[in-house]
């Protein structure tokens, strides 16, 4: 089953902070590991267990990790759609700080 991607006007913003070429691996990355199986943990993609987020979502939420980018985003089965709510830069803070 293939999903469809959408982003928040939240995540959209927050996508206007990054540099060109950050962009490309960050949509290249997105397309290629959230269209099919956003909802199977792997190296680079986690469920974000006990974690509220700041914005009304589906539960649960996910994070995917691209270098020191988190995409945190959810995912309606039902519906075969995954929604982008954030792109926050990590460094050195948690996730609970990024939020």
């Amino acid at each position: 089953m293939s999903y469809t991607i959408h982003y928040e006007e939240t995540a959209e913003d927050d996508l206007r902070r990054f540099r060109r070429h950050e962009l490309r691996r960050l949509f290249d990355e997105i397309e290629a590991q959230l269209t099919t199986a956003p909802s199977t943990e792997g190296r680079r993609k986690k469920l974000l267990e006990g974690l509220v987020p700041p914005w009304d979502a589906v539960r649960p939420a996910w994070q995917l990790r691209v270098g020191d980018v988190r995409v945190f985003y959810d995912v309606d089965e039902e519906r075969a759609e995954v929604v982008v709510r954030a792109v926050r830069r990590k460094g050195r803070r948690t996730t609970g700080e990024i939020l």
